[in-house]
Protein backbone atom coordinates (compact mmCIF):
# COMPACT_ATOMS: atom_id res chain seq x y z
CA UNK A 1 0.00 0.00 0.00
CA UNK A 2 1.18 3.60 -0.77
CA UNK A 3 0.62 6.56 1.11
CA UNK A 4 0.46 9.79 1.37
CA UNK A 5 3.38 11.71 3.10
CA UNK A 6 2.52 15.29 5.03
CA UNK A 7 4.42 17.09 2.45
CA UNK A 8 2.60 15.78 -0.16
CA UNK A 9 -0.61 16.75 1.59
CA UNK A 10 0.77 20.44 1.85
CA UNK A 11 2.24 20.37 -1.50
CA UNK A 12 -1.48 19.81 -2.63
CA UNK A 13 -3.19 21.96 -1.05
CA UNK A 14 -1.07 24.82 -2.41
CA UNK A 15 -1.84 23.42 -5.80
CA UNK A 16 -5.78 23.50 -5.10
CA UNK A 17 -5.76 26.91 -3.36
CA UNK A 18 -3.55 28.29 -6.62
CA UNK A 19 -5.93 26.71 -8.97
CA UNK A 20 -9.15 27.31 -7.18
CA UNK A 21 -8.64 30.10 -4.96
CA UNK A 22 -8.67 31.01 -1.04
CA UNK A 23 -6.02 30.98 1.44
CA UNK A 24 -3.02 29.11 1.74
CA UNK A 25 -1.54 27.92 4.24
CA UNK A 26 -1.32 25.44 7.77
CA UNK A 27 -3.56 26.19 10.33
CA UNK A 28 -2.70 23.39 12.34
CA UNK A 29 0.09 20.92 12.34
CA UNK A 30 -1.22 18.53 15.07
CA UNK A 31 -4.35 18.27 13.22
CA UNK A 32 -3.06 17.12 9.90
CA UNK A 33 -0.83 14.46 11.60
CA UNK A 34 -3.79 13.85 13.02
CA UNK A 35 -5.62 13.60 9.68
CA UNK A 36 -2.97 11.86 8.00
CA UNK A 37 -2.46 9.11 11.08
CA UNK A 38 -5.99 8.14 11.89
CA UNK A 39 -6.78 5.78 8.90
CA UNK A 40 -3.83 3.89 10.00
CA UNK A 41 -5.03 3.48 14.00
CA UNK A 42 -5.32 -0.20 15.09
CA UNK A 43 -6.83 -1.34 18.63
CA UNK A 44 -5.96 -4.50 19.90
CA UNK A 45 -3.80 -5.34 17.08
CA UNK A 46 -6.45 -5.22 14.91
CA UNK A 47 -6.97 -2.05 12.06
CA UNK A 48 -9.97 -0.19 12.34
CA UNK A 49 -9.96 0.50 9.02
CA UNK A 50 -8.64 -2.40 7.16
CA UNK A 51 -9.05 -1.92 3.58
CA UNK A 52 -7.95 0.61 1.34
CA UNK A 53 -11.19 2.01 0.75
CA UNK A 54 -11.81 2.51 4.36
CA UNK A 55 -8.28 4.45 5.12
CA UNK A 56 -8.97 6.30 1.78
CA UNK A 57 -12.87 7.54 3.69
CA UNK A 58 -10.86 8.14 7.19
CA UNK A 59 -8.34 10.26 5.74
CA UNK A 60 -11.01 12.61 3.61
CA UNK A 61 -13.19 12.18 6.36
CA UNK A 62 -10.19 13.57 9.23
CA UNK A 63 -8.96 16.35 6.81
CA UNK A 64 -12.10 17.78 5.76
CA UNK A 65 -13.53 17.33 9.20
CA UNK A 66 -10.27 18.71 11.43
CA UNK A 67 -9.59 21.73 9.73
CA UNK A 68 -5.97 22.07 9.48
CA UNK A 69 -5.62 24.41 6.98
CA UNK A 70 -6.33 27.81 6.33
CA UNK A 71 -9.03 27.41 3.79
CA UNK A 72 -10.14 24.51 1.18
CA UNK A 73 -10.26 21.33 3.64
CA UNK A 74 -13.38 20.06 2.02
CA UNK A 75 -11.20 20.55 -1.41
CA UNK A 76 -8.17 19.03 -0.16
CA UNK A 77 -9.83 16.29 2.15
CA UNK A 78 -12.06 14.94 -1.06
CA UNK A 79 -8.91 15.39 -3.43
CA UNK A 80 -6.21 13.82 -1.29
CA UNK A 81 -8.65 10.77 -0.50
CA UNK A 82 -9.36 10.17 -4.18
CA UNK A 83 -5.25 10.53 -4.96
CA UNK A 84 -4.56 7.91 -2.24
CA UNK A 85 -7.11 5.93 -4.05
CA UNK A 86 -5.37 6.42 -7.09
CA UNK A 87 -2.24 5.22 -6.05
CA UNK A 88 -3.08 2.44 -4.42
CA UNK A 89 -4.81 1.14 -8.18
CA UNK A 90 -8.42 2.35 -7.22
CA UNK A 91 -10.42 4.56 -9.97
CA UNK A 92 -13.55 6.57 -8.99
CA UNK A 93 -16.41 6.57 -11.56
CA UNK A 94 -18.56 9.56 -10.12
CA UNK A 95 -19.78 12.83 -11.43
CA UNK A 96 -18.52 16.60 -10.64
CA UNK A 97 -21.69 17.02 -8.66
CA UNK A 98 -21.62 13.45 -6.22
CA UNK A 99 -17.84 14.80 -5.29
CA UNK A 100 -19.14 17.87 -4.35
CA UNK A 101 -21.89 16.75 -2.34
CA UNK A 102 -20.14 14.27 -0.64
CA UNK A 103 -17.42 17.22 0.64
CA UNK A 104 -20.20 19.60 1.28
CA UNK A 105 -22.08 16.37 3.36
CA UNK A 106 -19.05 15.54 5.44
CA UNK A 107 -18.07 19.16 6.75
CA UNK A 108 -22.10 19.48 7.60
CA UNK A 109 -22.44 16.32 9.32
CA UNK A 110 -24.81 14.18 6.85
CA UNK A 111 -21.99 11.68 6.28
CA UNK A 112 -19.59 9.81 8.04
CA UNK A 113 -16.78 7.37 7.64
CA UNK A 114 -18.74 4.63 6.65
CA UNK A 115 -21.13 6.69 4.28
CA UNK A 116 -17.93 7.63 2.27
CA UNK A 117 -16.00 3.86 2.26
CA UNK A 118 -19.88 2.30 0.87
CA UNK A 119 -19.69 5.58 -1.54
CA UNK A 120 -15.80 4.49 -2.86
CA UNK A 121 -17.22 1.24 -3.27
CA UNK A 122 -19.73 2.36 -5.22
CA UNK A 123 -18.15 4.36 -7.10
CA UNK A 124 -15.35 2.10 -7.91
CA UNK A 125 -17.63 -0.83 -8.86
CA UNK A 126 -19.49 1.18 -11.72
Amino acid sequence: MKFLSKEQLINLHAIVIKRTGGISGLRDNGLLDSAINSPFQSFGGEELYPSIQAKAAKLGYSIIKNHPFLDGNKRIGILAMMVFLEVNGIELKCTDEEIVDLGLGVASGKYDTEYITKWIIDCSNR
